[in-house]
C-alpha cells in the first residue's frame, strides 16, 4: 500500500474533537439545553466532591455511577 496512513489513536482523537465541537455548538445555540447542561455539570461536581471525601473512593465512584444510572432509568 502506498501513501501515508493515519494512525488509529490520532484518528480517534480527531473524531472525538469533532464530536465535542458539534456538541458544544448545539449546547451554545439552545438556551434550554444550556440550562440542563449547567445543572448536569453542577451535579457532576457535587458527586466528584462526595467521592473525594470518601475513604473508599472506588466504592464511592461505583455508587455514584449506580445512582446516575438509576436516575436515567427513572427519568424516562
Amino acid at each position: 500500500m502506498g501513501g501515508r496512513q493515519i494512525e488509529y489513536p490520532f484518528a480517534v482523537s480527531l473524531l472525538f474533537r469533532q464530536i465535542a465541537r458539534f456538541v458544544a455548538q448545539k449546547i451554545a445555540s439552545d438556551p434550554e439545553l444550556r440550562t440542563k447542561t449547567a445543572k448536569a455539570a453542577r451535579y457532576a461536581v457535587e458527586e466528584a466532591k462526595q467521592i473525594a471525601r470518601e475513604e473508599d473512593r472506588p466504592r464511592a465512584a461505583g455508587r455514584a455511577v449506580r445512582r446516575a444510572l438509576n436516575k436515567l432509568r427513572v427519568d424516562r
